[in-house]
């Protein structure tokens, strides 16, 4: 058996994309009120990078968090992108709806790994990371300087090593991929001595069979599990017309919104809520350690809260898996 690894203690958090300014401008007080509602709801775990808004999220979520015990909440960040601040205002292109002057510069090497980690503790005003993910080095980034391959190979030789060390000293508890697509993850599991994963979008209602029958196995050969950060498809499934990430992520291909329309009108049927369906899809894998959702309003996030833990009959599920929509080995939400 695989020596335990670090899980993260609580199965669901609030992610920092829709706080950074990712799809659309958000005040510091609607963040503030978001962060706000989490905590007094219960949420113990928050996810950010410095690349939510090129330092934004992590301002945000540090100038709230700052102000509760250190020891009753769990935060996560990630390395692979340094922050530099110019006049050239770099940053619009990638965040029309920020205002940050910094511009991301990739480093997966030992140094940049622990710089990035100083900078984000600086941002925030915390004094350390739970788990550290190492962002986007994975073959759907086209903003990588290299080929994610070449650039993999540094990681291999300088960030995963610098994480460990960092784990082993106690400076953090747990590290592991945060990206898109299963190839990374995959082979870090392979390479290096990681702990969690964050899957970005390769989980959900409406896609899952790679990591059913790839990703997973591999995952519980090495006692590793996952914070699953796609279950709804970037608002897919909660009704918003974009797909994941990405600058062509509202070209929704086709078989996508067949699946959707079936999996509609099976909730429909059932008298579901889609979205109380498919975050408890998403937690139920045994390697599902928990599970976050990106929002910069209280009353979504207060909503998928609850949505956690409505109930949700066997017969919606097996409605699922006889119309083809869930993996013949995907596992469900216990039955009620």
């Amino acid at each position: 058996m695989p020596s335990p690894r670090y899980r993260p203690p609580h199965d669901f958090g609030l992610g920092g994309v829709a706080i950074g300014n990712e799809f659309q401008f958000a005040t510091d007080e609607q963040a503030e009120a978001t962060l706000a509602a989490a905590w007094d709801a219960g949420v113990r775990y928050f996810d950010v990078s410095p690349w939510y808004g090129l330092g934004l999220a992590e301002r945000r979520f540090g100038r709230f968090l700052a102000r509760k015990p250190r020891g009753e909440f769990v935060i996560s960040s990630k390395v692979g992108k340094l922050l530099r601040a110019g006049r050239d205002n770099e940053g619009k292109k990638h965040f029309p709806f920020g205002n940050s002057p910094n511009t991301p510069h990739f480093d997966y090497t030992a140094d940049g790994v622990r710089r990035s980690i100083e900078d984000s503790l600086q941002r925030m005003g915390l004094d350390r990371l739970d788990i550290v993910f190492v962002h986007d080095l994975s073959p759907d980034n086209k903003l990588l300087p290299e080929n994610w391959e070449t650039l993999f190979g540094v990681a291999e030789k300088g960030a995963f090593p610098a994480l460990t060390r960092l784990r082993e000293e106690g400076t953090i508890d747990g590290w592991g991929m945060g990206v898109n697509c299963p190839q990374p993850i995959l082979r870090c599991l392979e390479v290096a001595d990681s702990d969690v994963h964050l899957l970005a979008s390769q989980y959900s209602l409406v896609d899952h069979g790679n990591a059913v029958e790839t990703v997973f196995p591999m995952a519980r050969e090495k006692g590793v599990s996952f914070v699953v950060g796609s279950a709804l498809n970037a608002g897919f499934l909660g009704g918003a017309n974009r797909y994941n990430y990405g600058e062509e992520n509202t070209l929704i291909a086709p078989d996508k919104r067949e699946r959707l329309k079936t999996v509609r009108a099976v909730a429909d049927r059932h008298g579901v809520d889609l979205v109380a369906a498919a975050l408890q899809f998403s937690l139920a894998p045994d390697v599902a350690s928990s599970l976050i959702v990106g929002t910069a309003s209280p009353t979504h996030l207060l909503a998928d809260h609850a949505a956690l833990r409505a109930k949700i009959a066997a017969a919606f599920w097996a409605d699922l898996r006889a119309q083809g929509v869930l993996h013949p080995e995907a596992a469900v939400p216990d039955a009620v």
